[in-house]
């Protein structure tokens, strides 16, 4: 069929009932769309079958992982030109069941299987996860975190760079961020979070969620203090160790393997959780709160560094990303940052202070990115092209949900301010700025 891109991308508009702007090149050859945009690569008949068996997101992002369908051109272009009202969960986009009733729809759905081949559902790539019966129980918790992070720590170095933070970094000089090196700014995020909880040499540090130990490392090192970091990654902890021994700081730095609601030797003078709380859940959120609240002495500082979603007009309508939840982070739930100020103070904290660094986190990822389209072949090399295709995907869409303000990222600064309402803070908001 010498056609198929040209009746693939009439389809495509006809399904979306606007112009696709992208440009499509078919598994026979031809091609259809606007000059110069970037290429939809359909490689094959497969894709339309997935996208056919699974509508929306889900399906596309079976497509990209098992490469029957590759992005030529620039990826961020493509990916928002992209998103259009049948697979990008819109407000102001029409219902599903509304398109139905449209007979360009249903042609054009027709349309789509007879391109697409037999009729016959295709498996999912086997980087796809089996959503948990029950979420957040110990063992789903081990065995989410186990699919994120032990995916190898070589592969982690290529990606996130000799400082191995896996969270948001902050650019000092926000004007001058295009020069700034990440390692650079890791550092200085990590050294903001020890300003904010007003370290002092010989206080103990809890750090939850310590991924590579960067933070555990820094504060040692920089602040002088006793830290314990706890995670429930074995790859993590190992790295962890080790880079702990290396630097000297085998006496002053403990890393476990363990649960955070397993950690009994409080009180710490401070806690950092940084990129750690997306992994508990809305319905686990006051146990976390609870927990870290029981586990600081009386004046003791909290900074939770956590990435937030916009909220919604109907809360109850919140479901979890089909894409992410099949492959990146399962389990993993966003709450408005107005929900977390509301469940820690709840548990008895005191707010303090919330920092929005949002750019800073697109800044952050557009960096991951680009390590790992310098290192492309190696990244297939050490983990899977699937694998690798997941965390292209990823990395990039959250980049530009973090420019467009669909999701943010804040840190919150909270105290177990004493009955006597002594909080320790300064006076002068911010002077760690």
């Amino acid at each position: 069929m010498a056609d198929a891109a040209p009746r693939l991308h009439a389809l495509v508009e006809q399904l979306l009932a606007a112009p696709f702007r992208l440009r499509i090149r078919a598994w026979d050859g031809s091609q259809a769309g606007p000059p110069g945009a970037p290429t939809l690569v359909v490689h094959n008949r497969r894709a339309l079958r997935r996208f056919l068996f699974k509508p929306g997101e889900l399906g596309l992002a079976r497509a990209w992982v098992a490469g029957d369908l590759e992005i030529e051109g620039d990826l961020y272009t493509a990916l928002e030109r992209i998103s259009g009202p049948v697979w990008q969960r819109d407000e102001d986009a029409r219902p599903l069941t509304e398109a139905l009733r449209d007979p360009r729809f249903r042609e054009a759905v027709r349309g789509l299987f007879a391109l697409a081949g037999p009729p016959l559902p295709p498996a999912p790539p086997p980087e796809e996860v089996r959503r948990p019966g029950h979420l957040h129980t110990r063992r789903s918790d081990r065995r989410a975190i186990s699919h994120h992070y032990d995916v190898g720590n070589d592969f982690y170095e290529l990606v996130l760079g000799p400082s191995m933070v896996y969270s948001c970094a902050y650019w000092e000089s926000p004007e001058r961020s295009p020069e700034a090196t990440l390692e650079r700014a890791q550092h200085d995020k990590l050294e903001l979070v020890c300003r904010k909880l007003g370290l002092t040499p010989g206080q103990r540090l809890l750090d939850v969620g310590c991924g590579w130990g960067s933070m555990a490392i820094h504060a040692a090192r920089e602040h002088g203090v006793r830290v314990v970091g706890v995670t429930l990654s074995r790859e993590q902890a190992t790295y962890a160790r080790k880079r702990v021994a290396d630097a000297g700081l085998t006496d002053v730095v403990e890393i476990r393997v363990q649960d955070y609601r397993d950690v009994t030797d409080g009180p710490y003078d401070a806690i950092s959780s940084i990129g750690m709380a997306e992994h508990v859940g809305a319905e686990k959120y006051l146990e976390y709160a609870a927990a870290l609240h029981t586990l600081l002495r009386p004046g003791g500082r909290l900074l939770n560094h956590q990435i937030a979603r916009r909220p919604q007009r109907d809360e109850s309508e919140y479901r979890l990303d089909a894409f992410i939840e099949a492959y990146v982070f399962p389990g993993g739930e966003l709450s408005p940052v107005g929900t977390t100020v509301t469940h820690l103070e709840r548990v008895g904290f005191e707010v303090r202070d919330v920092e929005s660094i949002r750019e800073h986190y697109a800044l952050t990822l557009r960096r991951w990115v680009a390590n790992l389209e310098a290192g492309w072949s190696r990244a297939t090399a050490l983990t899977s092209p699937g694998r690798a295709r997941v965390w292209l995907l990823y990395m990039a869409a959250s980049a530009l949900a973090f420019e467009r303000n669909r999701i943010s990222v804040n840190q919150v600064l909270a105290v177990r301010t004493p009955d006597s309402g002594a909080s320790g803070m300064p006076l002068r908001a911010r002077t760690w700025n």
